[in-house]
């Protein structure tokens, strides 16, 4: 009998987390597990058509309000109106505790905690989200997290288990005709290009990658930034760009569906976030032959290459880190595909191994 599988997210947007799960959902054998998402937002979001042609439900919730009872009424409603999900996978990070409460008291089973990130914004709801994360582990059955220092932030001496955010590497496999079609396409030319992936929220930094951004204009003027993404903060990046006159220069890219060929355009990928769990975009970067300069805060467990990635510190200043991205000048883009299989990052072994794990635990 098919087993269904049921991931609580916020949406299915192309964030990092999101695609990882279609990463694993395009790889598993369907015929024996099937996902099906329970999303906390009523619009259509990018995956949702490819989710329902591979077979999978998407269900509606209201937003999370963690202390709400009529929220916490209406999951416990889902939940026991869906007796077929033995096996809950939540993603919600701090917040994911109310979900498995949830579902603990329905009489679920399999109860899964995901750790996607090593921390959170310090902002006023961070207290907040801190308790609840503490209640974790008395509700979850299992524990996963994306790398050992997401799951030793989130789980608190608790043993989990490491689900790498792996890809489909032959996906990223360099070629320079697509580059050349891509830069075309994108008006880059023979600029030096600055690449970046990911949603424009604080934990990104973007502020201060267009700090670094603007130094290189100043040390060599052909450059370009193509950013990758969309977010709350997209608009407030956009108006610094335009504060430092570089809207000429840099290329917001919004949200992509092929992000494998925009990496083969660029010369460079620069990724300066404040925290990470382990960045799926980093290890794609990497699959595709590009030399990345990632801050210190960046678990070294993503560094999966030979030679490929540099680790700055955040209290260097924009010009120190500008002038080190300014060294990676072109070279012929090489193939990392091997290291990146041999590290676990292969969707098609990381795939099996979950497979595996949720059809013993569907017999238990």
């Amino acid at each position: 009998m098919k087993v269904r599988v049921l991931h609580v997210v916020t949406y299915m947007g192309r964030g990092g987390l999101e695609t990882m799960l279609m990463n694993y959902f395009r790889h598993i054998d369907r015929s024996k597990v099937q996902f099906d998402f329970l999303v906390h937002r009523d619009f259509e979001a990018d995956y949702d058509q490819e989710i329902q042609a591979m077979g999978g439900h998407i269900y509606h919730v209201s937003r999370l309000v963690p202390w709400s009872k009529s929220y916490r009424t209406k999951l416990k409603t889902f939940f026991r109106e869906h007796p077929e999900y033995k096996i809950v996978h939540v993603h919600q990070d701090c917040l994911s505790s109310v979900a498995l409460q949830c579902a603990k008291e329905c009489g679920i089973p399999l109860r899964i905690a995901h750790s996607h990130n090593s921390s959170q914004d310090k902002n006023l709801k961070y207290l907040i989200k801190r308790y609840y994360m503490k209640q974790i582990p008395v509700y979850a059955t299992d524990f996963f997290a994306c790398s050992k220092l997401a799951g030793d932030w989130m789980f608190g001496g608790h043993s989990f288990q490491i689900l790498y955010n792996a890809i489909d590497a032959n996906e990223y496999v360099h070629f320079p005709a697509i580059a050349d079609r891509v830069r075309e396409e994108l008006s880059l030319g023979d600029s030096f290009v600055i690449g970046h992936v990911g949603r424009f929220n604080p934990q990104k930094n973007h502020a201060f990658l267009i700090d670094i951004f603007a130094e290189c204009v100043k040390i060599n003027p052909n450059v370009k930034l193509l950013l990758v993404g969309d977010g709350e903060g997209r608009i407030r990046i956009q108006e610094k760009v335009h504060a430092l006159c570089l809207q000429d220069k840099v290329i917001f890219a919004s949200v992509r569906a092929d992000v494998n060929k925009l990496l083969q355009a660029m010369d460079v990928f620069v990724f300066p976030s404040l925290y990470e769990g382990l960045p799926v975009t980093l290890v794609e970067a990497q699959a595709s032959g590009l030399s990345c300069i990632i801050s210190d805060h960046v678990s070294e467990e993503c560094i999966v290459t030979r030679g490929l990635v540099t680790s700055k510190r955040l209290d260097e200043s924009p010009t120190e880190w500008a002038e080190h991205i300014l060294k990676q000048t072109r070279r012929p883009r090489e193939s990392h595909i091997e290291e990146i299989k041999a590290a676990g990052y292969d969707v098609l072994t990381a795939a099996k191994r979950l497979e595996t794990f949720y059809l013993q635990s569907a017999k238990e």
